[in-house]
């Protein structure tokens, strides 16, 4: 008999990675949304239950990132079942951590394993970006691409490809307790750029690409300098400018926002620093008026799970 009910974990990630907007991110540990999904007879999606640090969120299934996403999973195979969700929320919403990403990515893990014949990861990729199109407006990888495959991965409309990372490469990212709603940091970025720009951030992406593939930190420190977004998003983060330059004071590889903000986060070559450093960008919020929290994670960070 068909496996009637599974649960999922998708982990947190970091979104753009500064210099690949809406393209590239990686997954980190220490927070994320669990998903419980069974297989119904009635041919529908249905939200039971939303718990966690985040619980009022929409229940209808076309206006919730994870039953939209479930939704789109049905369409698609033709399905002539339904699901009904429970959502366990790890993350705060508006936090830069990918929290409406996690919740569409555990949805569709623990779905999958419901399927007579379970797709891939690349498979559910084009249904999770259809659930996180509900939150951000956009139809982006950045936050579901790692959170599928694990680790840093560049995320295109058609592609998921997987960076590696040198595994003692450890990342810190600083939540502060404010929150900055995706949309709202978008807004932020209307208007013209220039060309030299466009280069100036082609050439980083390139560098901290061939950077992690080559495990050469030289070529990553040489990258990791966002000059598309950044100046645009900062003015909106109280506090970016010193959690940033404490990053950099202790040798940071590279320091910026994650996702849409306000989380910060920052590359180091060994835990050892990414662990000290994270008390100074601790400090940059609270002198700034935040509590905060830091999650110390290794770049390559895990890929979802199922959990039963």
């Amino acid at each position: 008999m068909k496996k009637q009910r599974a649960s999922a974990f998708a982990p947190a990630s970091v979104g753009n990675v500064g210099v690949g907007f809406d393209i590239l991110g990686h997954s980190i540990t220490g927070a994320g949304d669990t998903a419980v999904v069974r297989r119904i007879d009635e041919p529908c999606v249905r939200i039971a239950a939303i718990r966690g640090v985040v619980s009022d969120l929409p229940a209808e299934a076309e206006r919730n990132t994870a039953g939209a996403a479930l939704l789109a999973l049905r369409d698609s195979l033709a399905l002539p079942f339904g699901f009904e969700l429970e959502l366990d929320k790890g993350i705060a919403l508006g936090s830069g951590m990918g929290g409406s990403a996690a919740s569409c990515v555990a949805a569709l893990v623990a779905a999958n394993a419901l399927l007579d014949e379970p797709l891939s990861p690349e498979q559910l990729y084009p249904h999770a970006m259809t659930g996180e199109a509900v939150a951000s407006g956009g139809r982006h990888g950045d936050n579901v691409g790692p959170m599928l495959l694990g680790g840093l991965v560049l995320a295109t409309a058609d592609h998921l490809v997987r960076i590696p990372v040198p595994p003692e490469w450890h990342c810190v990212l600083v939540h502060p307790h404010a929150v900055l709603e995706t949309r709202r940091a978008r807004e932020a970025l209307k208007g013209s750029y220039a060309l030299g720009e466009f280069v100036a951030q082609s050439a980083n992406l390139a560098l901290v690409l061939a950077g992690c593939q080559n495990g050469d930190a030289a070529l990553v420190r040489a990258g990791l300098r966002d000059v598309l977004v950044e100046p645009r998003r900062a003015p909106l983060i109280v506090g970016f400018d010193r959690v940033k330059k404490a990053a950099l004071d202790y040798d940071a590889m590279g320091a910026s926002i994650s996702g849409a903000g306000p989380s910060v986060f920052a590359w180091f070559e060994t835990r050892e620093d990414a662990e000290s450093a994270s008390k100074a960008m601790r400090t940059g919020f609270a002198d700034a008026g935040f509590d905060s929290d830091a999650f110390v994670s290794p770049i390559a960070g895990p890929a979802a799970k199922l959990l039963a």
